[in-house]
């Protein structure tokens, strides 16, 4: 069944809601959809409250290790932390209260993929896969997706294929893949995406980008099967949207809930 998955992206230490494009060391070019007036606990609260798990706090650059464990404070156990993940660091955030760790630009030194650095992390990690997903967040080329990574301005050479895919699946416990090109920009899911991860993904997939309501929702499951889980970010009211309610997201995942045999 797809769930809606909740967010936190933390940018200089505030929650925001950020084209996801715009992002790079140049801060005239940054567009903000939403800066919130509320701290990250106060979300991670309301997610604890509604019972959303599997929620990510993403931090967007330096500024925001504060903010990342105040929220982690506000339910210890209950959200995934990335952003500046790294083997010396991973076992750290599972210790403040982070359910599991998100890696990825660690994970492409020089744009290149690095399974010994992949391995590094889980050996801090005591091996325990459950507690790690990658991030595979991506940008178009050509008739496929590669990651990418630092912000998304860096394209690695890294393909999103069922070789690399299968490849990765066992020292994690699940993918979390942005739609870089359609993060924050409300215009709706790279659907050939979402189709292709339900088909070559075994393990848990949460796709970010483009999400504008429950419509959205239903398309997703529609086109994984149930296999791959939605967040919405700048569409929800919460964050300043007007597409999609709160309230709706959680009212739809209570209804895929009472289904589940």
């Amino acid at each position: 069944m797809t769930r809606f998955r909740p967010c936190i992206d933390l940018h200089a230490g505030s929650v925001k809601q950020i084209v996801g494009g715009t992002l790079s060391t140049n801060s005239a070019a940054l567009k903000t959809n939403f800066t919130s007036e509320h701290p990250s606990a106060y979300f991670a609260e309301l997610y604890r409250k509604n019972n959303l798990t599997g929620g990510h706090v993403i931090m967007l650059g330096p500024g925001n290790d504060a903010a990342a464990l105040e929220s982690l404070a506000a339910w210890s156990g209950g959200l995934q932390v990335g952003g500046g993940i790294k083997d010396s660091n991973a076992r750290e955030w599972i210790d403040a209260g982070a359910e599991r760790v998100i890696i990825t630009s660690f994970l492409f030194p020089f744009g290149t993929f690095s399974l010994e650095r992949l391995q590094s992390v889980l050996k801090s990690l005591d091996g325990d896969s459950s507690k790690l997903v990658i991030d595979l967040s991506c940008r178009r080329v050509d008739d496929g997706w590669r990651v990418a990574m630092d912000k998304w301005q860096t394209i690695t050479d890294f393909e999103i294929n069922k070789d690399n895919i299968n490849m990765l699946e066992p020292y994690c416990s699940e993918f979390l893949i942005h739609a870089a090109d359609a993060e924050g920009l409300q215009a709706g899911i790279d659907e050939k995406l979402v189709s292709y991860l339900a088909d070559i993904c075994t393990i848990p997939v949460t796709y970010a980008g483009g999400g504008r309501n429950i419509q959205d929702l239903e398309l997703v499951e529609r086109l994984s099967g149930g296999k791959v889980d939605l967040t919405i970010g700048s569409a929800l009211d919460i964050f300043g949207g007007k597409g999609v309610t709160f309230d709706e997201c959680c009212e739809w995942n209570k209804t895929r809930e009472q289904r589940a045999p």
